[in-house]
């Protein structure tokens, strides 16, 4: 029982930070154009390293 108090501020912690970076991602725009991304696989580069 006294492991509760602890993982119940614990486990708002996390949550707090999960929802922050999820703003955070969703202001600096990481969520904006999903399909170029997911079509930018399908094409070859002409550069070779």
């Amino acid at each position: 029982m006294a492991s509760i108090y602890w993982l119940i501020p614990l486990t708002l912690v996390i949550l707090s930070l999960a929802v922050y970076t999820f703003f955070w991602a969703v202001k600096d725009g990481q969520y904006d154009d999903l399909d170029a991304e997911a079509s930018k696989i399908l094409f070859d580069d002409d550069e070779h390293l």
